[in-house]
């Protein structure tokens, strides 16, 4: 399952959906109107993103109001825990070069 995450967020469309819907629910409309996309095209993406269970969609009427699931990002975030101690240790080194050269 974290596998298939994974590639969904390879995408930088469904990256992009995500991030919209971090500031809450919104229609597939809605969503395809921030994109120059076909309304199609982004039917797919979210579909990609419902299938591996980073978003959900709550039909309301004639719409459906698409929710960002924030588990499975947790799971990912888990899995990048221990990667940030070689970034910060690199991060470091850099800011220690940096304030040398000037």
């Amino acid at each position: 399952m974290a596998e298939d995450v994974f590639l969904a967020l390879a995408n930088p469309i469904r990256r992009r959906l995500l991030r919209l819907l971090a500031d809450g629910p919104r229609t597939a409309g809605d969503l395809a109107a921030q994109f120059e996309l076909s309304r199609p095209a982004i039917a797919e993406h979210l579909q990609v993103l419902r299938r591996v269970a980073l978003v959900r969609d709550v039909p309301q009427g004639r719409q459906r109001h698409y929710h960002l699931n924030p588990e499975p990002l947790a799971q990912v975030g888990d899995w990048l825990h221990p990667f940030e101690r070689f970034w910060r240790e690199r991060l470091r080194s850099f800011a220690d070069v940096a304030e040398e050269e000037t």
